[in-house]
């Protein structure tokens, strides 16, 4: 059994992209495009964790924190666009939860008591996430965060350091835990018949705490290559920018009118599936080429490039599993 098969054997998430990319209609990936980019990833550092928006001081307090920053972490596109001030900087899209999420802590509220959490009221989470412009899906923000207080506070005692002590120093257990536990993780779909795995922000739960606490202490897993990357809004648009993702003449239009493409359609589903194929065959080049890199590592690296490079629009797909 090769690597490429153990990791298969062992993630269904990139199990299930294997099995959606071989037949994939409307989505492909170049493999000459996958070289040049490796190559041109060569020399990239991995982006430090900022810890300038996010909320950290070390103790279980930060775990629950990212917790409730990666329940909520999905949908930032909107017209009119959802911003913040925060410390005399205006934020949108991820930073802009991160920071809101961060400015609660240090105004006192309750965010890391998951009892408040699963009594929380409409009121009150607008508040927190108080801007220019309402956040997309609030409602459904709202009823995420009921159920995370109200499922941790029957499974965990109300204690995140509880759900990672139960994972036992493994990230595959610990995003099991995540989907099993909480039905708003649970990022499934139906691909031709078969039910297949995406568990995006379970996934970036995970990879939240190792880049936060440095690999050590609640973000230390022994399996941690085995994550996959994040099938999200921005890590296609790049692939496709950079020629590793190619679409069908209908999606690519789709796309390119900002018309959406509904959550668990076809084009949809090959859209994510191909962008953690593309990743993990990144990843291959890059340790043939002498780099190795965490599959989190590289979609951390092209993340950031994406907000930094004047691409063809994203994909719109309305869910609150991204």
């Amino acid at each position: 059994m090769n690597s490429m098969d153990a990791t298969h054997s062992m993630n269904p998430v990139l199990k299930s992209a294997c099995y959606v990319q071989c037949q994939s209609n409307h989505v492909q990936i170049e493999r000459a495009a996958v070289g040049r980019l490796a190559s041109s990833l060569l020399t990239l550092s991995v982006p430090e964790w900022n810890y300038q928006y996010h909320f950290y001081d070390g103790s279980a307090r930060t775990v629950a924190y990212l917790l409730l920053l990666d329940a909520l972490n999905f949908c930032f596109f909107s017209e009119p666009q959802w911003r913040i001030s925060y410390r005399n900087e205006q934020l949108t899209g991820y930073f802009a939860l991160a920071a809101s999420l961060k400015r609660g802590l240090e105004e006192g509220i309750p965010l890391d008591d998951f009892s408040f959490l699963a009594a929380i009221d409409h009121k009150i989470l607008s508040y927190i996430l108080r801007g220019e412009n309402e956040i997309p899906l609030l409602e459904e923000r709202l009823a995420i965060v009921r159920e995370l207080g109200t499922e941790m506070m029957a499974h965990y005692r109300g204690e995140a350091s509880r759900l990672i002590t139960a994972a036992a120093g493994s990230a595959l257990k610990l995003v099991h835990l995540l989907v099993t536990t909480f039905p708003s993780f649970r990022d499934e779909s139906l691909y031709k018949g078969k039910e297949v795995y995406f568990y995006k922000r379970a996934q970036i739960f995970v990879a939240d705490l190792y880049g936060s606490f440095y690999g050590k202490e609640w973000g230390k897993f022994s399996d941690i290559l085995l994550l996959t990357a994040f099938a999200d809004y921005k890590i296609p648009q790049i692939l496709r920018h950079t020629g590793v993702l190619t679409y069908s003449d209908e999606l690519a239009a789709l796309i390119d009118k900002k018309q959406e493409i509904p959550a668990g359609s076809t084009m949809e589903i090959e859209i994510r599936a191909g962008t953690i194929y593309a990743i993990e065959l990144l990843r291959q080049e890059l340790t043939a080429l002498g780099r190795d890199l965490l599959p989190l590592e590289i979609d951390w690296i092209l993340w950031n490039r994406a907000h930094n490079v004047k691409m063809a629009p994203h994909h719109r797909t309305i869910t609150t599993f991204y």
